[in-house]
């Protein structure tokens, strides 16, 4: 029942002291501002990281060789080593039951790239057409390559949109246009846009077996890129990934004769490095709960430290409503409706300012593995319930100690 007395009486109290009021609503309020960046940046932390493992799929293993830095089996090291065709086809058929796409890649250096009088230097790679899933790459227009092109050698090539804006501006529709790599036509069969950005977009494709045979390649690869084969969870998938990965280098290790300790077999799993990044961003997360949640605590902690000074403060007129009959339960109520309003005020105040900072500066922090710093609004709301809560329990104490004060005590307090 709403009670406009004891309103009056919680506003009279703390107009005579809104100085002390003041500083114990700012400590309240803080302490739910800072837990809700903190949990903000927490997810932007997370947004970030995610971000960054867009522009590829999160469980790629990617293959390369370098020089033997070590002797092995009578082999002198200095060796390069030379990934081919047979290596590619090797490990497909080997590891079948592992992989989910599949791609070898050729790159061909030092080569321009020509559109009628505008020419550019480019990235060209020789992929196969699981390449498209493997570099998470989205079509714009037309097609990515096919298995037909891989086959009969065709001369096909898929351009970025970067590489389209500069190379063909006048060009609405680049489809069965025709490029010059190295003074030799290519048909553009598709565009494509990439999740990295624009870095991802400065290379074009064409069929791995058309660019061994047309650039002069032989049979050789600059990489093998594969993906894992989806597991019921993340934590089985980092675990597949990792025996592919040992599985693939000891076998490449053996093929080339490279010693089991030497680097000239290079390995990236994507998934382990993903996996290294979520724990950091989850302990981070942690912490962050720990500093907001420490923060509020100190500022229950002084609501429960001025509700002691105002039971001090009022100990004779707690003395007089008693020995004029009123009851413990009305003693306690009068101390906790103070500290529940004060700590209901300053909560949702510090929940609104701090919301409020999040969804307007949110969106425009675009920072390293920073993005969009968020939080569920939901999780906030629950936390300003628990602290108006714990504001009440901090209230509760020194009320319930002024209730069980003799009146004849409390009046000869001094």
């Amino acid at each position: 029942m709403f009670d406009i007395d004891r309103w009056q009486e919680i506003f009279d109290t703390i107009s005579k002291n809104k100085l002390r009021t003041f500083l114990t609503g700012i400590s309240v309020a803080s302490g739910i501002f800072i837990l809700v960046i903190l949990l903000g940046f927490g997810q932007g932390f997370q947004n970030g990281i995610q971000k960054e493992f867009e522009g590829d799929a999160t469980n790629r293993v990617w293959v390369w060789t370098e020089v033997t830095t070590k002797e092995f089996n009578g082999l002198n090291p200095g060796r390069s080593i030379h990934l081919s065709n047979s290596d590619y086809d090797q490990a497909s058929t080997l590891f079948s039951d592992d992989i989910e796409y599949k791609s070898g890649v050729f790159r061909v250096w030092g080569s321009t790239i020509n559109y009628k009088k505008e020419s550019g230097s480019f990235g060209i790679q020789g992929v196969s057409p699981d390449y498209q899933k493997i570099e998470n790459v989205k079509m714009v227009t037309g097609r990515f390559l096919n298995q037909i092109d891989m086959d009969k050698l065709q001369k096909v090539v898929i351009i970025s949109k970067k590489i389209k804006r500069e190379l063909m501006k006048e060009v609405e529709n680049p489809l069965n246009e025709f490029l010059q790599i190295s003074g030799i036509n290519f048909k553009i069969v598709g565009v494509y846009t990439d999740a990295g950005g624009e870095r991802e977009e400065n290379r074009v494709y064409v069929p791995t077996s058309t660019a061994q045979s047309v650039f002069n390649g032989k049979n050789r690869m600059a990489n093998m890129s594969f993906t894992i084969a989806p597991q019921e969870t993340f934590e089985a998938s980092v675990i597949a990934s990792n025996k592919f990965t040992n599985k693939l280098k000891q076998y490449l290790q053996q093929s080339h004769q490279v010693a089991p300790d030497d680097n000239a077999i290079g390995i990236f799993n994507a998934q382990q490095e993903a996996k290294r990044f979520f724990t950091l961003t989850d302990n981070i997360s942690l912490f962050f709960w720990f500093v907001g949640i420490c923060t509020i605590i100190a500022g229950v902690v002084g609501v429960s430290n001025i509700m002691l000074i105002i039971v001090k403060e009022r100990t004779k007129e707690i003395g007089i409503r008693k020995a004029l009959g009123a009851k413990p339960l009305s003693i306690v109520g009068m101390i906790l409706h103070e500290s529940i309003f004060v700590t209901t005020v300053s909560g949702f105040a510090g929940l609104i300012l701090s919301m409020g900072l999040l969804e307007v500066l949110g969106p425009n922090i675009e920072v390293d593995y920073i993005s969009n710093p968020t939080v569920n609004f939901s999780i906030a709301m629950t936390m300003v319930i628990l602290l108006i809560v714990a504001g009440a329990l901090a209230g509760f104490f020194p009320a319930w100690k002024a209730a069980k004060v003799q009146p004849i005590v409390a009046l000869r307090d001094e």
